[in-house]
């Protein structure tokens, strides 16, 4: 297929069009060289590159076949998305936890990797069931070599990182959620900061909820859940941080019921199943509930904020065990 009728085959998602032309002009090269780059992968890595995946935000994903037939999927990040942590963490996990990488071209922000079946969040099983996924499958993806390079030391005070980040956006839009879910996400950040000890820190995924899940079409050693995670960020930082983001989500369970009795249901099984502090898993899981709300909000996804910002409401006076104590402040 020549390079002028592959523009017209391209279909990038409204979503990654408008991340890339967020970027200015580095998101538009990135947009019209696209075609070029497939052809040239295509020759390169003798495979064909089949329809788009409507898949992730961060990219472009499509189905592809290698020349002995194999089934594979292409993705091309991009630059923004693309991780400094991403393509080293795949490649040092060899399958563990995580999906094969079949070929890669770090400067291009490309991946070539195994095909892989649907994600754990399509599957309809309850949310206790897929913290049960979830953890299982963490425990072996923490198992990850650390290396001593920066793209892993960048993310090692991830609690400090957030707390910048909270307080930036909170200020600058316009205070959209209450003091006391703004004051309640800083303590817990200021904890966790104090808290951080390198030595108990591992090669964490970063953002594992269950889209990021999928499953594995056939049995394989490193994927004895049945399942194995994709775009990992791929930082050091302590184990209770992914499970945190774990605890994150379930929003529309939080909002159907009484909210902090399931979060803190959520939160002792996401501690009994890792082995982690329930505390911990509490504190990050609120921080990132607070500062995933802003940062949506101030990506223009207004809709996708409110459910985080609600909950984080529900919850801004409860902790892993009851109420939190009047007078509450950071050990």
């Amino acid at each position: 297929m020549g390079e002028e009728s592959r523009e017209d085959s391209i279909e990038v998602t409204s979503v990654v069009r408008r991340r890339a032309e967020r970027l200015g002009p580095v998101g538009e090269k990135w947009l019209a060289e696209l075609p070029a780059l497939i052809a040239d992968l295509e020759r390169r890595w003798s495979v064909v590159v089949g329809p788009p995946l409507r898949a992730g935000a961060g990219g472009y994903v499509a189905r592809a076949r290698t020349g002995n037939g194999r089934a594979a999927v292409l993705k091309l990040a991009l630059p923004e998305a693309a991780g400094a942590g991403q393509i080293p963490t795949l490649l040092r996990a060899e399958g563990d936890g995580y999906v094969h990488v079949l070929r890669h071209d770090a400067d291009r922000f490309a991946l070539l990797m195994e095909h892989l079946g649907e994600p754990l969040s399509e599957l309809a099983l309850t949310p206790e069931r897929q913290i049960a996924v979830l953890c299982a499958t963490l425990r072996r993806a923490w198992q990850v070599p650390r290396s001593p390079g920066p793209a892993e030391t960048v993310g090692e005070d991830k609690a400090t990182g957030l707390a910048v980040l909270v307080e930036q956006l909170w200020k600058e839009l316009g205070r959209p959620c209450s003091v006391a879910a703004y004051d309640r996400a800083m303590a817990y950040a200021e904890r966790r900061a104090a808290a951080h000890c390198p030595s108990r820190a591992v090669v964490v995924h970063g953002d594992p909820h269950p889209d990021n899940l999928l499953r594995v079409p056939t049995p394989r050693a490193g994927a004895e859940s049945g399942f194995v995670f994709v775009d990992p960020d791929g930082f050091l930082a302590d184990p209770s941080y992914d499970l945190g983001v774990v605890l994150r989500d379930w929003c529309t369970e939080l909002s159907a019921g009484d909210a902090p009795r399931l979060a803190r249901r959520y939160c002792a099984l996401l501690a009994e199943e890792s082995g982690a502090d329930a505390t911990a898993v509490w504190e990050w899981g609120y921080l990132e509930r607070v500062s995933t709300a802003l940062y949506l909000l101030a990506h223009g996804a207004e809709a996708s904020s409110r459910p985080y910002f609600e909950t984080a409401e529900f919850l801004a006076d409860a902790g892993p065990s009851g109420p939190i104590p009047h007078g509450f402040r950071p050990a």
